[in-house]
């Protein structure tokens, strides 16, 4: 081979990687122009990509498994449309259905709520905080009630997309990867799996959890004399709040309690705080997250709540999954990035690393100590 024709393969290479590069930053500058364009349905969008995501190994087992790619597209499809009514159905049922058992609920709260501590007796004035309600859940409703058409809407492109993305997954992910380098492919790598790791904790766990929260809730509430649409209506809420980090279905035990106390019946409001933080709130937690723990991203609950909490208030109802999700994969880019930099080298040595990163005099001394105390044990010992 002459070294004109090395030449010509060396630019060939350079050209076509420069090529590839210019192919991504196109793809890239389209798809901030199509996220602008598509900004009122980036939320459902972004909800498909995570829940194909959390599908796309259901469809690579089943396309395994005597299954075509389309009907085994199609049956994890059909798995994730179950599994989105069933999660969001209840809700629906409960803010249409149930809104005037709730407004019946505050309307018959007193008005005056007295309390008296070291001999002093306080009277809360409740009247004012009961219309505020009371107009905030009916404004909620009616919201609700014309949002029904758009929802309807967005929830057909849901699963058009969910089908989309399952059919041809595996083509967007090697479009998605072609344009890095290999040798920082081991990073995209171990970012997606902290993504899948977070999603499956969100997704399987989460709603796992809830289901046993409301299997519990249902019966505990009833035996608690609130009858059967009462206690289902309260179950739902249980169950949703199930979601909220670290404190979960004691957003609604504790106002329950509340609300028992006001009503002046103390006893019912001691078994709704014991029995519901008890058993609601905590009990499904010990029993069904370990068992699926395994394969979940192991993220901190204070980093979860952040992620939670942020992205609800940023993006709104999506922000329950982005906001974890990148929480967790920034927590991932960290790790990697300390493993990079510091390998296998301790805090220990790190603070005793010198200005230029070599051990310091103090370090090269203990470790000399260390050393010679050693030969003289040794020594004494022959």
């Amino acid at each position: 081979m002459t070294a004109n024709s090395i030449d010509r393969g060396n630019g060939g290479g350079r050209s076509a990687g420069n090529r590839r590069y210019v192919l991504a930053g196109v793809v890239a500058l389209l798809g901030i122009v199509t996220g602008g364009i598509l900004l009122e349905v980036l939320g459902t969008i972004l909800f498909a990509l995570t829940v194909a995501y959390v599908l796309a190994p259901v469809q690579g087992w089943l396309a395994r498994h005597r299954f075509t790619e389309w009907t085994a597209a199609v049956a994890a499809t059909l798995l994730g449309f179950v599994a989105a009514v069933a999660v969001f159905s209840p809700i629906v049922v409960t803010l249409y259905f149930r809104l005037e058992e709730i407004v019946a609920v505050v309307r018959g709260l007193p008005e005056s709520i007295s309390a008296t501590a070291l001999g002093v007796t306080y009277t809360i004035e409740s009247g004012e905080v009961q219309s505020l309600v009371v107009d905030y859940v009916n404004s909620v409703a009616f919201s609700f009630a014309s949002a029904l058409p758009v929802l309807a809407i967005k929830f057909a492109l849901f699963v058009i997309l969910l089908f989309a993305l399952l059919l041809k997954g595996d083509a967007a992910a090697r479009a998605a990867i072609a344009p890095v380098p290999h040798g920082y492919r081991d990073v995209v790598y171990a970012l997606a799996t902290r993504a899948r790791e977070t999603l499956y904790a969100i997704y399987v766990l989460q709603l796992a959890t809830s289901v046993a929260t409301f299997l519990v809730a249902y019966p505990l509430f009833f035996a608690l004399g609130y009858g059967y649409d009462a206690a289902f209506t309260l179950a739902i809420v249980a169950a949703v709040l199930q979601f909220v980090p670290i404190i979960g279905p004691s957003l609604l035990v504790a106002p329950i309690a509340i609300y028992q106390v006001t009503v002046g019946d103390l006893a019912a409001a001691a078994l709704v705080g014991t029995l519901g933080i008890t058993l609601v709130a905590w009990l499904p937690d010990i029993v069904v997250r370990p068992r699926l723990a395994r394969r979940s991203a192991g993220l901190p609950g204070s980093l979860y709540f952040i992620g939670f909490t942020g992205g609800l208030f940023t993006l709104g109802a999506i922000g329950i999954v982005v906001g974890p999700l990148i929480v967790a994969v920034f927590v991932e880019s960290v790790d990697l990035l300390a493993d990079e930099v510091n390998g296998e080298v301790t805090l220990a040595d790190l603070a005793d690393a010198g200005p230029d990163g070599s051990p310091s005099e103090s370090g090269e001394t203990l470790s000399m100590t260390a050393e010679e105390s050693e030969s003289q044990l040794a020594d004494a010992g022959d």
